[in-house]
């Protein structure tokens, strides 16, 4: 069987048996390319690499300057490729058995103080609607760790402004329920509101479109996609003067400040949608490793002896 092949009843086993999103699917298929473009340069199949193969493979997404945390995704889709080979029968072993990403290229993920997210809520301008869209969405982001393929896949009815709770379809199709803050539902009846004249604008006019279902809309009066919004925030982190700025920070700067004034683990697990709560633990280092630099910058002691 085609090496090509061998990819398409993966992907089809990740579909139908793992029920996995059409999103989860792109990133797992934009992961397999790669493995597919270095398994070419050294002239074999993918599903020929051995464990060295493997271990060069890790080393050549670094120096194309693929980030840590991105390259452990990478690996976690390498993984379950020769896994799924194995119990097809394709393999008699599995190359990935013992293959780790090393230790030294492991980073915390980035977080915001709440000054920064404070700055950067301040940067749309909510005196037009994509201004206050875009402020209703980072404030709903920040207020629920929902993820940007969450965010903008919410319909109108997902979000209940009477109980403050939003509903949310997440990885492998998982639906969970999470709270909205004050802020955030504040800014959401502001938003609705825009919203419903929008549409009714735009139905005097007779555009051609439909009334759309989904939440956030374009001034267009349609579905904004997850690439407008990655856009969109990367844009305002930038006006803010943070940096590079991505959608997942709000995720990892939710989690973080959750911990810090004092939630449980277990329970930020269950707003995160994790199904591992050693994926949540990662939050707990970036506390201590905050909590460690208070404390050499502020303790008299800490940076020299007496």
């Amino acid at each position: 069987m085609t090496a090509r092949n061998l990819e398409k009843e993966f992907l089809g086993y990740l579909r139908v048996e793992r029920g996995l999103s059409a999103n989860t699917l792109e990133a797992y298929a934009r992961d397999l390319k790669k493995v597919t473009d270095f398994a070419q340069s050294l002239g074999k199949a993918p599903h020929s690499l051995d464990q060295k193969n493997l271990l060069g493979f890790l080393e050549w997404l670094k120096k194309s300057g693929l980030e840590a945390r991105s390259i452990g995704r990478v690996l976690v889709t390498v993984r379950n490729y020769f896994k799924f080979l194995l119990l097809d029968g394709h393999l008699k072993s599995d190359p990935t058995a013992n293959l780790n990403t090393p230790k030294t290229w492991q980073t915390l993920p980035q977080v915001l103080t709440v000054q920064e997210i404070e700055k950067l809520l301040a940067q749309p301008d909510s005196q037009t609607f994509d201004g206050l869209r875009d402020r209703t969405l980072l404030e709903l982001m920040y207020a629920t760790g929902m993820r940007v393929s969450e965010t903008v896949g919410l319909q109108l009815g997902d979000c209940n402004l009477e109980t403050g709770i939003v509903t949310c379809l997440g990885k492998g199709s998982k639906q969970r329920q999470v709270p909205i803050g004050r802020s955030a539902l504040d800014w959401m009846r502001r938003y609705l509101e825009a919203r419903t004249k929008l549409l009714a604008s735009q139905e005097r006019t007779k555009k051609p479109h439909r009334l759309e279902e989904a939440l956030f809309l374009t001034s267009q009066g349609k579905p904004l996609n997850r690439q407008i919004c990655w856009k969109l925030i990367s844009e305002y982190g930038r006006r803010a003067g943070l940096g590079r700025m991505t959608p997942h920070m709000l995720r990892h700067s939710f989690a973080t400040h959750l911990l810090e004034y004092g939630a449980d683990l277990r329970s930020v697990q269950l707003l995160l949608g994790h199904s591992d709560i050693a994926t949540t633990q990662v939050y707990t280092h970036i506390t201590n490793q905050r909590l460690k630099d208070i404390y050499e910058k502020f303790h008299p002691r800490a940076r020299e002896g007496r």
